[in-house]
């Protein structure tokens, strides 16, 4: 599904209204009326129901007014509460405020006067509150009445039903403006906005609906919006039936270069997401002091001892045997357990200066690429990065902070800067592609925060492009499924004891869910 910035979105209403002679109220009409069928979802019976309408005094409030019409009209005890001035309140807004003000709606102004009695009373009192205060229009952080508002709202602990947006987040990032409303269900339009589906407003969204309001679909392809969420049917779509006679060659070779001393549960958890994901053949290049551990954990998967000096960190001088090993693998993955020795650095360059198949960096070998990232220059095969926020922020000098409040741009800027596919790790995991182009990830949970989970994302990327996957694909598919089997742990687990090796152990059921059943050859009577 495309996912729209509110610049996006403005144009959008704008092209609907001024070049198709779509009338704005229409359209606010139409969002009206959706909201209100979400209402009834929400509330059953809506006759006799009290729900008080928190407006401001743009087009959210505008829907709000129209909002509170039709729910006057189906019977509920309405109450329309204005938090701006109304003089202010212009255009389609305006119509639908006289309209309910001559249908005689109560409403009430919100003034240092009459906040605290008859608006508090019918916080707490009322069944519902609808949100219908900002929307996507707000601009820096909320603050005085409209902030003090908020604030209410959220306290009166009933069910909200916020409209496009809940009021105080950022549409575009997700940002929380100083407050926002906590809602039980967002209902926007047209396309979801970006800041409804990116941390840490989308912990406030609650249950999103997207709306129909008609507005015709040649406009928003005109948008050409390059910012998707990843959706099962597109996942589905990129694993091919498997052929009756494959054999093992057929599903990839994948070379994982992985481990140190205290840190080999790294490259085994690559390696059995490799394998568990599908790939025909994993061998793990490790340090060969640690090499007879890795046989003992690994079972399908093989292993490449390659030389450590005996001190259980890669050397320079293992770059021969892995330049050997290169050749004959279509996917090498780079990275898991490595330490951050400085040698570690030589060997990436050599792998990156020398690879003719795809290269996934992970880890430490991230850490390794932050030293000198113009490596990259020089490579002429698909990369793909995957870093959480502290590797991100190493990689380009910014903190922390400032990547989780701006993941989709930051994101998009690096993999069309430096040619990579970049896979930007977190709640939401983002994936990233030269030509511009985002997918957001929607699957996955708290539990998966655990040490390891980072290591079997990374092997099942490289199992898919061994599979033949293009490297964009691959993340995709990956990511997705990541998560989808994460959810599965969850399920059965419980999200506080997940740990990584459980997302492995989900990996059949997921597959079996999204990829689907392989049903046996029947014989016949020959």
């Amino acid at each position: 599904m495309r996912v729209a910035n509110c610049k996006q979105m403005k144009a959008i209403d704008e092209i609907a209204i001024n070049e198709f002679g779509i009338p704005g109220i229409v359209l606010m009409e139409n969002a009206a009326i959706a909201v209100v069928k979400e209402i009834e979802r929400t509330l059953g019976e809506i006759r006799n129901k009290s729900v008080t309408v928190f407006c401001g005094k743009g087009n959210n409030g505008g829907d709000g007014f129209a909002v509170a019409r039709h729910l006057f009209n189906l019977g509920a005890h309405v109450l329309v509460v204005i938090v701006e001035k109304k003089e202010e309140i212009q255009g389609d807004a305006l119509i639908n405020l006289n309209i309910i003000e001559n249908m005689n709606l109560p409403i009430i102004q919100v003034s240092g006067e009459t906040y605290s009695e008859e608006t508090m009373r019918s916080l707490f009192s009322c069944d519902l509150i609808v949100d219908a205060l900002l929307g996507t229009g707000i601009r820096g952080k909320v603050n005085g009445v409209m902030a003090e508002v908020i604030h209410q709202i959220n306290l009166s602990g009933n069910k909200v039903v916020s409209i496009d947006v809940p009021s105080g987040i950022n549409g575009n990032t997700g940002e929380v403006c100083g407050v926002c409303i906590h809602a039980e269900k967002t209902v926007t339009f047209a396309l979801p906005k970006q800041g409804l589906l990116m941390y840490p407003g989308a912990a406030y969204v609650g249950e999103l609906v997207v709306a129909d309001i008609s507005i015709p679909g040649c406009i928003i392809e005109e948008q050409k919006i390059n910012v998707h969420t990843i959706e099962k049917e597109y996942v589905q779509s990129l694993f091919p039936n498997r052929n009756r006679d494959s054999h093992k060659g057929d599903f990839g070779r994948i070379f994982i270069i992985a481990g140190s001393k205290g840190m080999t549960g790294a490259a085994v958890m690559a390696a059995s997401a490799a394998m568990k994901s599908g790939a025909g053949l994993v061998t793990v290049g490790c340090p060969a002091s640690l090499n007879d551990i890795l046989e003992v954990k690994l079972t399908e998967e093989m292993t490449l001892p390659l030389e450590d000096g005996m001190r259980g960190v890669l050397s320079p001088e293992c770059i021969k045997k892995i330049l050997s090993k290169l050749s004959k693998s279509d996917v090498i993955l780079f990275g898991p357990g490595l330490s951050e020795h400085p040698d570690i650095y030589r060997i990436l360059e050599s792998v990156l200066s020398w690879s003719g198949k795809p290269v996934i960096i992970d880890a430490d070998g991230i850490n390794a690429l932050s030293s000198n990232i113009n490596i990259l220059r020089r490579c002429k095969v698909p990369i793909v990065l995957t870093p959480h926020p502290g590797e991100m922020s190493r990689l380009i000098g910014i903190g922390i902070k400032d990547i989780q409040a701006d993941r989709i741009n930051i994101a998009r800027t690096f993999a069309m800067e430096w040619n990579v596919i970049l896979v930007l790790k977190g709640a939401r995991t983002i994936v990233a592609q030269p030509d511009g182009q985002i997918y957001i990830n929607l699957t996955g949970n708290p539990g998966m925060a655990t040490a390891g989970s980072g290591d079997v994302l990374a092997g099942m990327i490289a199992s898919f492009i061994g599979q033949g996957l293009s490297a964009d694909d691959a993340a995709i598919a990956a990511v997705y499924m990541h998560g989808y089997a994460g959810d599965i742990a969850a399920q059965k687990y419980g999200e506080h004891p997940l740990v990584a090796t459980d997302i492995i152990k989900a990996l059949p059921e997921a597959f079996k869910a999204i990829v689907g059943n392989v049903y046996m050859t029947k014989l016949t009577n020959i």
